[in-house]
């Protein structure tokens, strides 16, 4: 059996770089991306037989390079490899046509496997995210299309505020998002602004209510 082409997207070389070093024989990455146009020009150019697509990129989400290339290259297959795995990432990824979504947390051979079974047209998610899924489809969650307060974070906003809320300190968010620790604090900074909470117990108690930890 030949080797499931495959194409990187996330914007963290060091992250590609990783997944690239994790990845079984069964796999082989024809292609790299770091941002939305440039994730369509590749996936275009090299026609992969899966995207290991992340949720969260500059110039738009993931939903947006599977939008990009779905008209032309239709049999392509999209997993979602993502530091989130709240509900609104993984429902909307999934409803842009994504067959599969998976956290950063997984391990190498569980990771290949994942690709190597999408690429042979399964679906595949973790258990909590199956959840997410078979709820939202079948009308169980209403996930929210809309709130003004989320939507005035960016998307680097929002992967720190998830992060933060689950109580990471900034240094261990820095190493999940492989920024540096005074970064972290900037994007905290920011998001206590323009959500007007006053410390990181409100922030919290405010992501909690939407159900993004």
């Amino acid at each position: 059996m030949s080797a499931v082409r495959v194409v990187l997207v996330d914007d963290h070389r060091l992250v590609r770089s990783g997944v690239r070093a994790e990845l079984g024989a069964e796999v082989e990455v024809v292609g790299e991306a770091a941002d939305v146009d440039e994730a369509v020009r590749v996936i275009t150019d090299t026609k992969p037989d899966v995207v290991l697509l992340d949720v969260h990129l500059p110039g738009g989400g993931g939903g947006e390079v599977i939008r990009g290339v779905h008209d032309e290259l239709p049999a392509v297959r999209f997993l979602a490899l993502s530091v989130s795995d709240a509900a609104e990432d993984v429902i909307g990824v999934v409803r842009a046509g994504a067959r599969g979504y998976v956290t950063k947390t997984i391990d190498g051979p569980a990771l290949t496997d994942a690709i190597v079974r999408v690429a042979g047209g399964d679906a595949v998610f973790g258990p909590r995210l199956a959840g997410f899924v078979l709820d939202a489809f079948a009308g169980g969650t209403v996930v929210e299309e809309a709130d003004d307060e989320l939507d005035a974070l960016t998307q680097r906003e929002r992967e720190v505020l998830r992060l933060i809320a689950r109580g990471y300190t900034y240094r261990e968010a820095a190493q999940e998002l492989v920024l540096s620790e005074r970064t972290i604090e900037t994007h905290v900074s920011s998001v206590l602004r323009k959500l007007q909470l006053s410390n990181r117990r409100e922030l919290a108690k405010w992501a909690s209510a939407r159900r993004l930890v």
